[in-house]
This record gives structure tokens, sequence and C-alpha cells, in this order.
């Protein structure tokens, strides 16, 4: 099958995935979607070009690649085992959620059995970079099935790693969010401690920003503490919470002690137990949680 051939399926068309898809197929792709509970994206990609299936199912049969953007592993197996009577011999499936990488293996053997390939695709930034077509994806695939997807990838992503083989994809995403949610559990206790001790979100910020603690994820973060920008960066408090439980259970099939892992856990599931579990809450808003905790407003 020639890249030109493809015809894409996508699933999962929320904060990352409509503009992923959106650039799919204005970029010249064939484009199969389907709804789950937001028509708004679905309407709009059908404007730009796209088909929109009524079933999984049908979805599968109108495509030769179909990629996932999904909350996790769960909804990762739910909607293979939707897909699945549609499968053709010789189709790709690619997740680009954030996923377990155990279960990541798993399903790419049952697959293999029907001579399905599977390939891990995650993300990192944000839905600002997903319709702009810039994100930065890690895949985990055979080198076969890398040539085939990287095409595609291309329509929505800026920088493309092949990291190794099935699973290695979610593994190096694992370690990403590792690190930038202990950025965000980081920055929020540095602010609760400013504030308790009398620096000015604006004093610490003008110390920090352009200096050699500065980065991309600190100035989107920083949106909402200096700014009040409540959307500065659209990742809920509770994928986040649920990734970084994914990071604790590669370190336990690993063996690997999880001090920091642990500390960051908890920062996490105080936000989430305490309030922050809805659709609006996002990562920055961490820092809320972490002053109240410290008898902050």
């Amino acid at each position: 099958m020639t890249h030109a051939s493809e015809t894409i399926g996508f699933v999962g068309v929320g904060l990352m995935g409509h503009g992923m898809a959106r650039n799919i197929v204005e970029k010249g792709f064939p484009l199969t979607v389907i709804a789950h509970r937001n028509r708004a994206p679905v309407e709009d990609l059908v404007a730009r070009g796209a088909t929109e299936a009524r079933s999984l199912e049908e979805l599968a049969r109108a495509s030769s690649t179909i990629f996932l953007c999904l909350t996790g592993s769960p909804q990762v197996e739910a909607a293979i085992a939707g897909l699945k009577p549609g499968l053709a011999k010789g189709s790709v499936i690619v997740d680009c959620s954030t996923s377990d990488p155990t279960v990541t293996e798993r399903l790419a053997l049952e697959l293999a059995g029907s001579g399905v390939d599977f390939a891990d695709a995650p993300l990192s930034r944000t839905p600002k970079e997903a319709w702009e077509g810039t994100l930065d994806c890690m895949v985990g695939a055979t080198d076969a099935v890398f040539g085939r997807i990287e095409p595609v990838i291309k329509a929505w992503a800026g920088k493309i790693v092949h990291v190794g083989g099935i699973g290695d994809g979610h593994k190096m995403k694992l370690l990403n969010n590792f690190i930038s949610l202990g950025y965000a559990a980081l920055y929020s206790e540095a602010l609760a401690l400013a504030r308790k001790t009398g620096i000015p979100v604006a004093a610490f910020d003008k110390v920090i920003r352009g200096g050699r603690m500065d980065c991309g994820f600190y100035q989107t973060f920083m949106g909402y503490a200096l700014e009040g920008n409540r959307e500065a960066h659209k990742f809920t408090l509770t994928n986040a919470y649920k990734d970084i439980r994914y990071v604790e259970s590669m370190a336990n099939a690993a063996t690997v002690t999880t001090t920091m892992t642990g500390a960051i856990k908890n920062c996490f599931a105080h936000a989430v137990a305490n309030g922050g579990n809805g659709p609006e809450d996002y990562l920055p808003h961490l820092s809320d949680f972490i002053a109240k905790a410290n008898g902050i407003r």
C-alpha cells in the first residue's frame, strides 16, 4: 500500500485530536471521523472535507490507517474492540494517547494475530500546536510501519522521533510527562513558598523568565499564575493524575524506586480529590491547590 493510497480514520477529535485531524484533511489525506460527546469538532472537520462514520466498525472499513487520540488505555482498548469487526488485514492502528506501555504491547500482539499493525505515537505540546501542525511526536514502531505512517504524522507534527519498537513511544512519553508534571509540582510549591515569604509572583517571574531556569513549559504554566489566563495550558488535572500513575506503574514493573514520582503523584491526587476534577481544571491550576493547602488564598 503506497502513502498516496492511504485512507485515514481518526478517533478522538477532542482538544488535541481536532487540530491534528484538521491538518490531516487539509493536507490532502482522505479522512473519516466519528463523533463522541461533542459534535462541533466533527461538523467542523466535515465542512473541511472529512467524512463522518456512524460507527467504529464503519470507520475501520473506510480506513487503512487509524489514529486514536483518547484519554488512556481503557478508552483505547474499548475503541479497538469497536474497530475490530471492520479492520482489514494490512491496516495499521496508531495510538497517539498517553497509554500504559504494557497494555500497548499486549494490544499490538493481539492485533498482529489478525494481520493488523500497531504503532504508538504519543504527543507533546498543547492544543495550540496541534492546530498549527507543530506538535512533538515520539514513535514506537517497526521500521516498516514507521516509514508508512511518518508522512501522515508530518501533517500535524513539527518534530518526530522514532524512539524504538512498539511500546517505546509510550514509555518515552511517560518519561517526558514525569519531567513536565514534576515541573508543575515544583513551580506550584515554589510559588506558594514565595507568597508565604513575601515575594510577589511578578518579582518571582522576573528572576526566572529569561534565565537558565526558564523553559517553554514554565511560560505556559505561568500564563495562569501571572496573568490569570485559565486556558494558558489546556491539559486537565485528571489527565495529569492519570499519567503520573502510569509513570509509577512503569517504574514498579521495572523495579525502580519512585521517590520523586510518589511526591508528584500526591500533589495531583490532592488537587483532584479536592475539587480539581472538572473538564476545565487545567495543569497550571495546581498552584491554587498547593497554595490553599498552605493557607494562601
